[in-house]
């Protein structure tokens, strides 16, 4: 749906996006993260067209956004951090006016603006000015202009930003019933709401892609396999004993037991050592049962941090 090849902009000697690729599949909800200045609002203005490419291809649906801008963008619907509000317009004024702006064909139109309002829940707010809707229906209003003549792609802004608990819980059903007809790329700085509604996240910094996948694909590749959570039965100072004699193992600490007999214990090496096969070996020449064992994973903040102050790139294989 959206394929992005070798883009660069450059201002002068800086880089704000160094040769980025990227693609995003039909019917796919892609975070897109990055720290303050690392080239993401620079990368999603060159996606909807606000802004040209030093070099580098974003193809939209098929089109090029550079060779073919309109029909590119008649694929495209967005919503940026300020939706572009007219104050002065009624709510169903301000839905129609966009719906002349963007071509949409007349005959149907009125069904359509309804339909839209029903979905972002907006109706009761139809003859309001849009300077009187608090912050939540403005950005629901900003989400249904840019729903506006069914766009396969949504490009969505920090969608969430000044909501309250209710509205934000409101807002995510909404994105993600947009999944089932569009291809939505997602920009927040709130980590949560990202790993609650998307497939895959993409992180960029100093305008590089440096982590592109799912969440736990992500947290396994960084963790690789140096700390997990173990559940095993026997005694527990000998399963502490034998597994604190091993010398890659860094560190036992007991979780608790859920069951008598059993015990869960979190067990850390060092980073870049594969621990599992020697936490197998040891407990089984000491006939002591592995029940379960996993990677514990990263959270989507953690995997954040470690890709943006460190060195590595993790890109999906």
């Amino acid at each position: 749906m959206i394929e992005i090849k070798n883009l660069t902009k450059r201002y002068g000697s800086f880089a704000a996006v160094n040769n980025v690729s990227f693609t995003v599949n039909d019917g796919e909800i892609l975070g897109f993260l990055g720290p303050n200045g690392a080239g993401k609002t620079t990368t999603m203005n060159i996606i909807t067209g606000y802004m040209s490419a030093t070099s580098g291809d974003c193809i939209v649906n098929g089109f090029d956004i550079l060779a073919e801008p309109e029909r590119a963008k008649k694929n495209i619907g967005y919503l940026p951090e300020s939706p572009p509000l007219y104050g002065d317009m009624t709510v169903l004024e301000y839905l129609g006016f966009v719906a002349d702006i963007k071509g949409v064909k007349k005959n149907g139109r009125g069904k359509a603006i309804e339909e839209i309002m029903e979905t972002v829940r907006i109706t009761e707010m139809e003859q309001r000015l849009a300077k009187n809707l608090s912050k939540g229906y403005r950005q629901r209003l900003g989400l249904a202009q840019a729903m506006l003549g069914n766009p396969d792609v949504m490009i969505l802004d920090e969608p969430t930003v000044g909501l309250d608990p209710k509205q934000i819980i409101e807002m995510r059903e909404v994105i993600k019933k947009l999944s089932k007809k569009h291809t939505v790329i997602l920009s927040s700085h709130i980590l949560q709401e990202v790993s609650a509604m998307c497939d895959r996240v993409l992180i960029i910094h100093r305008g590089r892609i440096v982590a592109s996948d799912t969440t736990e694909k992500l947290s396994l590749k960084l963790t690789q396999g140096h700390k997990m959570l173990v559940r095993v039965r026997g005694d527990l100072d000998k399963i502490t004993e034998t597994l604190g004699n091993v010398s890659i193992i860094t560190e036992v600490k007991p979780e608790g037991s859920r069951e008598a007999g059993m015990h869960d214990l979190t067990v850390s090496g060092d980073e870049n050592t594969d621990i599992r096969e020697a936490i197998f070996n040891v407990l089984a020449k000491k006939e002591l049962p592995i029940l379960m064992m996993r990677s514990l994973e990263l959270t989507l903040e953690e995997i954040f941090l470690q890709v943006t102050t460190g060195e590595g790139s993790y890109e999906e294989e």
